[in-house]
């Protein structure tokens, strides 16, 4: 016996037919398969998707919207649920993230980098840069290429020029090489997504490569990806002996001294990615003390194992530059990266790089207070590398995946709030407000009354979750 079902709530409506369905049959859901267990009634849940070839699609579906300038433009509305064309791809979505910069397209509309003048009153946008997904229906152009069922996560950052509503870009669209998926691309704050051509095309779909991939880790695989493409833009001139040419080496240096400076969700995901890199030292800093505890608590243990000494130091109790001084024989540090988007963070880290070293700027700076004073000196005299980077690229995604399937990041140790899609918005205010110190991720399928707060969000916690 087969039932399709919009959603896991109707299971409660169909729990006592369940009961007299023989052991071991598999119910298809359109998000999923159960087990059932006549004798006791249990319900197993298996987080690999198995769909039936023509899965339920509803006709509306509720999406979180910018409807013009300012935070209180954005509503959680029920709309028409798009239906794919011929080269476009029709996906669930299974959780999305909360990310920071849905504040500033908010605060920004037309204006900002990547709206391109789209008027974001008459034509709204759908919200939502982090995901996870499942395909649902295939454009007929498609069908030799991808099938029902399959996971994704998309790189919302999507090179490539316009496809569609051409028109609704400034000048037509002419000169634009880069769009956003939350952003004049449709998001994953809604039940479902539409995949247009410019995110196939712009190969920013990334299937993943494990099915036990929680669906919550796999939508924070774009802030790591950012993260990661931090950390890949240091490079480390390495010369073993004076008459030898140097070599470039990539990434954090391997056996040496990292620091952080900043603790927050950002800064603790350079932690975490920082750790894969097995660095001797890794020394993080932030004025929070609440921070630096959530450091110690989430990361200690890992670091020790991997034999990395991890040290949390408050600028207001100790002198950082003495530190690492005295933590690297008066070397300084081979990596520093600021975390924060304070300008005197990155004027004091300067002096805490080494010879050879790395300076990455990671926080942006808040436009008029984004000048700072750059010691020209300890670059030249030092061979000091400064460097930066915003976003990332498909295959930092790919890249990312690949380090979570692996247990190399755990992405469930920055989750501190649950909920579901109707939560989004005010989890979006408890980030503007800056009440929320970590990343919350939601789950538009699954209602709940209220949000969950969590010290940290597994594979199996989700399991548990979406079982109701």
């Amino acid at each position: 016996m087969n039932f399709q079902l919009r959603d896991r709530e109707r299971f409660n409506c169909l729990k006592n037919t369940l009961t007299a369905i023989a052991p071991g049959t598999v119910v298809f859901h359109n998000v999923g398969r159960f087990s059932f267990d006549s004798n006791s009634s249990t319900q197993l849940f298996n987080s690999t998707f198995v769909f039936m070839n023509s899965p339920q699609i509803p006709d509306s579906m509720r999406a979180v919207l910018l409807e013009g300038i300012g935070f209180d433009k954005i509503h959680l509305r029920e709309i028409p649920t798009p239906r794919p064309g011929p080269q476009q791809l029709l996906a669930r979505v299974d959780s999305a993230g909360i990310c920071t910069s849905l504040i500033k397209i908010a605060a920004q509309g037309p204006n900002h980098t990547l709206i391109h003048g789209w008027d974001v009153e008459k034509f709204p946008l759908t919200l939502g840069d982090e995901g996870s997904v499942t395909l649902v229906e295939i454009g007929e152009e498609l069908r030799d290429q991808y099938s029902v069922g399959q996971r994704f996560v998309v790189q919302p950052a999507v090179t490539h020029p316009p496809v569609l509503h051409r028109e609704r870009y400034r000048n037509g669209g002419k000169g634009i090489d880069r769009l956003g998926v939350g952003y004049t691309l449709a998001g994953h704050l809604a039940e479902y997504i539409l995949i247009t051509e410019e995110t196939i095309q712009g190969r920013s779909l990334l299937p993943l490569p494990s099915e036990n991939l929680a669906f919550s880790h796999a939508a924070l695989s774009e802030p790591f990806s950012c993260a990661l493409s931090g950390q890949d833009h240091h490079v480390h001139l390495v010369q073993s002996d004076p008459m030898e040419e140097r070599q470039a080496q990539k990434g954090l240096l391997r056996g040496g001294v990292t620091v952080i400076v900043g603790a927050g969700a950002m800064g603790r995901m350079h932690v975490d990615l920082a750790l894969s890199q097995r660095p001797k030292k890794l020394l993080v800093t932030d004025l929070i003390a609440s921070r630096l505890q959530r450091v110690e608590k989430l990361f200690g243990q890992r670091a020790k194992n991997l034999n990395i000494e991890l040290k949390t130091l408050d600028p207001a109790q100790v002198d950082i530059a003495k530190v690492i001084d005295e933590e690297t024989a008066q070397r300084g540090a081979d990596d520093v990266i600021v975390a924060v988007g304070v300008a005197k963070a990155v004027e004091s880290a300067q002096g805490y790089v080494g010879r050879n070293g790395v300076l990455n700027i990671f926080g942006g700076l808040k436009s008029g207070d984004h000048w700072v004073s750059l010691d020209a000196n300890h670059v030249h005299y030092k061979d000091t590398i400064v460097t930066g980077s915003s976003g990332g690229s498909p295959w930092d995604v790919k890249k990312t995946l690949d380090l979570l399937s692996e247990g190399e990041i755990d992405a469930g140790a920055h989750i501190v709030q649950v909920g579901d899609l109707n939560h989004a918005v005010e989890f979006l205010r408890r980030v503007k407000d800056r009440e929320l110190d970590g990343k919350a991720v939601v789950y538009p399928h699954r209602f709940s009354d209220s949000i969950l707060s969590v010290d940290s969000w597994s594979l199996e916690d989700e399991r548990q979750y979406l079982e109701l």
